[in-house]
């Protein structure tokens, strides 16, 4: 323990350092065609996204960068986004991870297809790693990812760090993309209005330019004394253009006639998710060109919100106006809210005035004047989006009845252990209550519940640590949380009892196996004494070498871990290379003929929970003054070598079997018990003859 100690001190002085962003080539390897890579956005891995056309198309990013959220070996799970400017999935790709499950158990395959998942994809879209859960859950909105079975708790963490860089991205690239549900016209909302009444309240607004505001935009270049109009009339107006949005009824009612109000009604009923905007023009500028096609985009006008370009279209309608609307030339247009357009917010109306120089092959240039517009809340309603639950309370959800049935189990097995410890081990049955016992823990909390403990979690929590980063992560698996609690409780009250001997999975197999071994009649082989103590130090030795690969390679961490067997015969029930197959079938082989060899020797997490044999609040295996001189029975009978030739029990190699305390209170096995009886016996009948 000393050595370990000295080492565990030599090493906390370095220092973990993160890795650092994809190289340009190694990004391009994960772009798919018809996209290219553009220019970095930044130095933590965000990329421009250009498509076929060399135009900007979205963004790339990594998420270890940006939303380096630590997986269950402690290091963040890389991958690689590529998002559009309209905030869409179009492909998530697995760069690196260091995941227990799928590092040599599962195999990536599972992981990938997970990935799949978010193809086409917004993230406006509430996502949510799991099942619709209760009446009506499938149709509030929320979008259900197919988890990974044996692997949710590191699923949960990918996504988590998805969403958590795509939104980094979103706030800084792509402002506005993530909000707040679209808000739709309210149909119950009626109010009485007329025009005056619409411009007052700013719902209807008008941009007007005169002929020498334009004339001073095009100030300065070749274009300034190519509209003689504007120069014989500065004064004169150029655009008199008024903007309503008219998607809400009370709103079309105060615009248009009776007739153009009802071909409003059928044009929404047949696209319901399209915002009909009327704009009309009263000046020379004009709302499109000549060359203008019916239903497609206007040429003269565009559209932004949160500073990105949504699409105008014309509605292709023949429609007339209440009397009191400004005359002009008219048009109704409509935006797809399902791109992410809300009215109700500041968005822009670009308007585009254009002047040609030169008569052949003229020049054209542009000038843009903006109106900005939003109407009142009042007039919409918003869909009733879900709340996302966080990622710790949806993987609780998940699990609930395995939880309930487990929260029920652990006090009863501590109450046994503890305050009728000496009952239990009296039982005429207990032999029976331990085997039953065992076998619940392998099928429920091992195979069903895959709450199988493994070193790898307080390395992780060691490289957290040093990282600094977050421990929220242990929250993504409540059902070894629970166990983990449980045995520390057990760590500090009894040493690696409770544990080993009661709630490892894989320390039941073994036990089963050498039961296995007893009824067949195999030969039983143990070393002696002395090489015993020598391999019960070598799961120290392999302890210090997992710690020290936390500081010095830490993406390793996982390959060295492998020696333990748990998830290859736990976690994935013997599915798995051939390697590590015969590896944990060795253990269990060996175990028919030798007592639970790997948890005696090898088993590193053993060794870590050992430290509580020195740590435990008290001696609560009760002795006697002969035992060890001259009763040696507790320590023959004793098949984990805990107790020593003096009698004094080792606590960190007890098991908690509790195999020497039915001995110790049992009248007809305990030398010291048989011998005093028989002393009275032969007192009594002494006292009887004199």
């Amino acid at each position: 323990m000393r050595f370990v100690v000295m080492i565990l001190f030599w090493l906390s002085s370095a220092v973990a350092l993160a890795a650092a962003p994809l190289s340009r080539a190694e990004v391009e390897g994960f772009i798919i065609p018809p996209y290219a890579l553009g220019d970095p956005v930044n130095d933590q891995g965000v990329w421009s996204l250009l498509n076929s056309g060399g135009a900007e198309a979205g963004y790339v990013f990594e998420t270890g960068p940006l939303a380096p959220l630590p997986g269950f070996s402690g290091a963040p799970i890389d991958m690689l986004v590529m998002l559009d400017l309209e905030g869409r999935f179009i492909e998530v790709r697995l760069i690196s991870h260091n995941e227990p499950i799928f590092v040599s158990g599962l195999g990536e395959a599972p992981f990938r297809k997970f990935l799949e998942q978010y193809r086409g994809l917004s993230i406006n879209t509430l996502m949510v790693v799991g099942v619709p859960y209760g009446e009506g859950a499938g149709g509030n909105g929320v979008t259900y990812l197919d988890g990974v079975q044996k692997a949710t708790a590191s699923v949960r963490i990918a996504h988590e760090s998805i969403l958590a860089a795509t939104l980094a991205v979103a706030r800084e690239k792509m402002q506005g993309v993530h909000s707040a549900p679209p808000a739709h016209p309210d149909p119950d909302h009626d109010e009485a209005l007329d025009w005056a009444a619409l411009v007052e309240q700013g719902i209807a607004r008008n941009l007007k330019v005169s002929n020498a505001e334009v004339d001073g935009a095009f100030a300065g270049t070749v274009w300034a004394d190519d509209d003689a109009e504007a120069a014989a009339d500065p004064e004169g107006t150029f655009l008199d253009l008024w903007l309503v949005d008219i998607g809400p009824p009370s709103i079309a009612r105060a615009v248009l006639d009776d007739e153009a109000e009802a071909e409003l009604a059928r044009f929404l009923r047949l696209s319901p998710d399209a915002e009909p905007l009327l704009v009309i023009e009263a000046g020379r500028h004009g709302l499109v060109t000549a060359d203008f096609v019916r239903n497609t985009a206007p040429d003269l006008l565009g559209a932004m919100q949160d500073g990105l370009p949504m699409e105008l279209r014309d509605a292709d309608m023949i429609f007339a106006t209440e009397p009191d609307v400004p005359e002009g030339v008219a048009m109704i247009l409509r935006v797809d809210r399902r791109l992410g357009f809300d009215p109700a917010r500041d968005w822009d109306l670009q308007v585009k005035a254009l002047r040609a120089h030169g008569m052949f092959q003229p020049e054209i240039g542009s000038a843009t004047f903006t109106l900005t517009h939003a109407t009142p809340e009042r007039f919409f309603v918003r869909a009733e989006v879900a709340a996302a639950l966080p990622a710790w309370l949806e993987a609780l959800r998940g699990r609930m009845w395995d939880l309930v049935a487990l929260v029920l189990a652990l006090p009863v097995l501590l109450l046994a252990l503890g305050p009728g410890m000496d009952r239990l081990a009296g039982h005429p049955q207990f032999g029976a209550i331990r085997l039953a016992v065992l076998a619940g823990v392998t099928g429920f909390i091992g195979w069903w519940g895959q709450g199988q403990l493994s070193i790898v979690t307080p390395l992780a929590v060691l490289r957290t640590a040093l990282e600094g980063g977050s421990f929220a992560y242990l929250l993504y698996d409540p059902f070894s949380l629970v166990i983990w609690v449980v045995a520390i409780l057990g760590f500090v009250l009894w040493g690696r009892g409770l544990f080993c001997g009661w709630l490892c999975p894989f320390g039941a197999l073994q036990e089963f196996a050498h039961k296995l071994g007893r009824l067949f009649r195999l030969p039983v082989w143990e070393p002696s004494a002395r090489w015993d103590g020598r391999l019960k130090g070598l799961k120290y030795v392999l302890l210090a070498g997992l710690v020290a690969t936390v500081f010095v390679a830490p993406d390793r961490v996982d390959a060295v871990a492998e020696v333990e067997p748990f998830k290859t015969a736990i976690t994935t029930y013997f599915l798995r290379d051939a390697v590590f197959v015969i590896y944990a079938a060795f253990w269990l082989i060996l175990g028919t003929i030798t007592f639970k060899g790997f948890c005696r020797w090898v088993c590193p997490l053993g060794a870590l929970m050992a430290i509580g044999g020195l740590l435990r609040g008290r001696d609560w295996i009760a002795r006697r003054a002969e035992c060890g001189s001259p009763c040696h029975l507790c320590k023959v009978r004793c098949k984990y070598g805990a107790i020593a030739a003096d009698g004094k029990v080792g606590y960190s190699e007890c098991f908690q079997c509790l195999d020497c305390v039915t001995i110790h209170n049992d009248a007809q096995t305990c030398v010291p018990l048989v011998l005093a009886a028989r002393g009275r016996r032969l007192a009594a009948k002494a006292e009887a003859g004199a």
